[in-house]
């Protein structure tokens, strides 16, 4: 089952942490935002594999919008 990852807030894209196709566990950081001068890591909350990247180093995002897309692996 596919699950979208969203922005919570707007924010620049500095890193992105991870590949597509890369496996991930609970807790492992996709992209890291930045906002307001502070570093908000964007992290998994199971196991999965990231399976599409909506954005790149640099963009800026608006609350809402599409950062990821990961698959639940077994």
């Amino acid at each position: 089952m596919a699950e979208r990852i969203h922005a919570e807030i707007v924010a620049k894209v500095i890193e992105v942490a991870r590949s597509v196709g890369a496996d991930l566990v609970a807790g492992d950081a996709v992209l890291l935002l930045e906002s307001m001068k502070m570093e908000i890591p964007v992290l998994t909350g199971t196991a999965c594999r990231l399976s599409h990247l909506a954005v790149r180093v640099g963009d800026v995002v608006q609350e809402g919008d599409l950062l990821a897309v990961v698959e639940q692996v077994p």
